[in-house]
């Protein structure tokens, strides 16, 4: 039987998240395999990837925390807001390691980012991206976004270190470029790991090519609040139908008397209907 279930991957730099799926493709001889909250190339760490039935189930992992660990550089900065892009202004570092403290501890909370020109949002069915790369200027709307710690880690000018723990959509490279905006000098991302998404944690990922054994589908939900079904309401979810509601705002996983995860359900009015039925495999 071919394996299913949820991979956790320590992406490699220089390599897209895409190229680390098909990498674990490769590695497990299987096509159905997907990930969730993607990272840029020069980004290391933490991918969550789905093998199997779980595909269907990487949906639920979007709203996960993130947690990461990187370095800014001050003095420079570049389009891409990283440092793949072009320097486009170059100024001299004056802040002390109290001023890059302070302008890091300002932005924690709730925080209105606009995405990066260099990002893969679309505005009007096209990617930020690509209007970017063809000189175009598109303006996506700001979006919110918290940022539960931010913190200074070190200081050697021009550089600093940092770890960060946000909600999904934040982006660490407009974070990094405000804490140089602050200082008046500029700032660019120099490296980035992701470290934990959720509960899960890069200590206990491993490379693309050799990515292990999967935790079994039902950890890609296990945040989510859960209801046991008795017999017939277990025959029921099995087709899809639905079931009485659970009274919870969100999505709630459902399993048989066995443990074994049937689906994912929502309520909706005066029922609970299904958002994904997992079929025995």
């Amino acid at each position: 039987m071919t394996a299913e279930g949820l991979l956790l991957v320590d992406k490699p730099a220089g390599i897209t998240s895409h190229d680390a799926v098909a990498t674990v493709r490769r590695a497990l001889a299987t096509r159905k395999v997907g990930h969730a909250g993607t990272l840029d190339p020069m980004a290391t760490g933490l991918l969550l990837v789905g093998v199997g039935r779980a595909t269907r189930l990487l949906r639920f992992l979007g709203d996960l925390p993130k947690a990461y660990e990187g370095e800014g550089v001050l003095g420079l900065e570049t389009t891409t807001l990283d440092a793949e892009g072009e320097v486009v202004r170059e100024a001299p570092v004056g802040a002390d390691e109290a001023a890059v403290r302070g302008a890091v501890d300002g932005l924690v909370g709730e925080l209105e980012q606009v995405p990066p020109a260099y990002s893969a949002v679309k505005v009007g069915g096209r990617k930020l991206y690509e209007a970017a790369r063809r000189g175009e200027e598109l303006a996506a709307p700001p979006r919110r976004v918290t940022v539960h710690a931010f913190d200074l880690t070190g200081f050697d000018p021009p550089r600093f270190s940092f770890t960060v723990r946000c909600s999904s959509g934040t982006y660490v490279r407009s974070l990094v470029a405000e804490v140089g905006a602050r200082l008046g000098c500029g700032a660019h991302l120099a490296r980035l790991r992701r470290t934990a998404i959720g509960p899960f944690r890069v200590e206990d990922a491993a490379p693309p090519e050799a990515p292990g054994a999967p935790l079994p589908p039902s950890a890609a939900v296990a945040h989510l609040p859960a209801r046991t079904l008795g017999e017939e309401e277990a025959r029921a979810a099995v087709h899809g139908r639905p079931l009485p509601p659970l009274g919870l705002p969100g999505p709630h996983r459902v399993h048989a008397a066995d443990g074994s995860l049937l689906g994912v359900y929502r309520d909706v009015g005066d029922r609970a209907v299904a958002e994904v039925v997992l079929v025995p495999g």
